[in-house]
């Protein structure tokens, strides 16, 4: 795949290199695993396990014309091959379950980035540095990437969802929160054939057509008629009762085969894409500011990222589905790049075997240590990162605690108005 595009993009070396083409790549994504190591010390890791072996130790300024020699283009070509739902992935009701939404990521403050990312203006200054807005659909469960894209920070979600429009097709049932519920995304959204469940602004006025028998009704959003449920979510946790109230939208019309208090259970797996971006900003990034000092590096290593993302996810995807019984959300993102680390030190596998194995070592370690069954829990949704080191919103109980939840489907609030007779 690596020498393909290569080829492709037209950055295979012309002549022997100490540095091939392909080997830089191999070099990019390492440095997609081992983010908090300058790249002579991902270089150390990639050649650590060749003992014995003529091997090159590039400095820094050669690994450096060497990533600006191959470019980005490779590795954008890359993570596209890359991206999409793994063989055999799971489905509700016939329909592949993504969830949509977006995050930022900081770059260094260099001329040459801050000509193109801005910082994120704000009452308190703005930020430190540069930021850039990334926009993904992620298939629930096995959190594989469907498709990605990033842009400046002063570029809106909206328009970047625009440009995700190429990956939904029929057959998908697109999760998004009320930020996405715009009447022009609806239809952008719609208009690929792909299903909706959104989340609305609960004080929307929206016309009643026809209520159906489990309370959920029928409604119109310009030319399109979708389905509205209006439920309250009862939180029970250390005999303490918090309720919330839910508006969700959704394209699935017919009540008797997607009825509406599981739809309700469903929206909760929008929150596999915010997993998703824990475990790459968090997990893989450990929360630091990305490396290049130019556009085109940010551009290469995004996409190493996401490219080393997909495959750990891939190869995931993999190894739980070996087990029918195993559900994907089980599987350990940690463990995956750990042990793919591991390889990479140890340059296990380097030549490749005539019996392809599907599951392979990283399979193998997740299905050895596989997460508990996940827990009905909650926990306050405050800022991981504060703006001041100073404690500004007082003391906070994060603390997970488990929970008991109900969900009753209400009747049509009284915000909405029915058709004259």
């Amino acid at each position: 795949m690596v020498d393909a595009v290569l080829a492709e993009s037209g950055a295979m070396q012309s002549r022997v290199r100490d540095l091939p083409s392909r080997v830089v790549v191999y070099l990019l994504l390492a440095a997609g695993l081992f983010t908090d190591l300058g790249y002579r010390q991902v270089w150390a890791r990639l050649v650590a396990g060749l003992d014995g072996l003529a091997v090159a130790m590039p400095t820094s300024s050669a690994l450096a014309q060497a990533r600006r020699r191959v470019g980005d283009k490779p590795l954008v070509a890359l993570f596209r091959l890359l991206a999409g739902p793994p063989a055999g992935a799971a489905r509700w009701r016939g329909l592949l379950v993504c969830a949509i939404d977006g995050t930022s990521m900081f770059v260094p403050d260099s001329a040459a980035n801050l000509a193109v990312y801005p910082r994120q203006a704000g009452t308190h200054g703005g930020s430190g540095y540069p930021m850039l807005r990334l926009v993904a659909v992620v298939a629930c469960g096995t959190r594989a990437l469907i498709d990605a894209v990033f842009t400046p920070i002063s570029v809106g979600e909206l328009a970047c969802a625009g440009r995700l429009l190429g990956c939904l097709r029929p057959g998908m049932l697109l999760l998004a929160d009320r930020g996405f519920a715009a009447r022009t995304m609806i239809e952008q959204f719609t208009g690929t054939g792909a299903d909706l469940l959104i989340r609305d602004k609960d004080d929307r006025r929206l016309p009643v057509i026809r209520r159906l028998p489990d309370r959920s009704w029928l409604s119109m959003i310009g030319p399109m008629i979708v389905r509205v449920i209006d439920a309250e979510i009862t939180v029970t946790c250390d005999g303490k009762h918090h309720i919330g109230r839910y508006r969700l939208l959704t394209t699935l019309t017919d009540h008797q085969r997607f009825p509406a208090s599981d739809l309700v259970t469903l929206y909760h797996q929008r929150w596999e894409i915010e997993t998703c971006y824990l475990e790459l900003k968090s997990t893989t990034l450990h929360g630091r500011v990305l490396r290049a000092r130019t556009p085109t590096g940010i551009n290469q290593e995004v996409h190493a990222v996401l490219a080393t993302y997909q495959t750990l996810r891939l190869a995931m995807a993999d190894a739980t589905a070996c087990r029918s019984t195993t559900n994907p959300d089980r599987a350990s993102y940690t463990i995956a790049l750990n042990t793919a680390r591991d390889q990479v030190i140890h340059a296990a596998g380097v030549i490749a075997d005539t019996t392809i194995d599907l599951v392979g070592v990283i399979g193998r370690a997740v299905l050895t240590d596989l997460l508990p069954a996940r827990r009905a829990r909650v926990s306050p949704r405050v800022t991981k990162r504060a703006i001041s080191k100073h404690r500004a919103k007082g003391t906070i109980d994060r603390t997970n605690y488990q929970a008991t939840f109900k969900v009753n489907i209400v009747p049509t609030a009284g915000l909405t108005t029915d058709p004259p007779p």
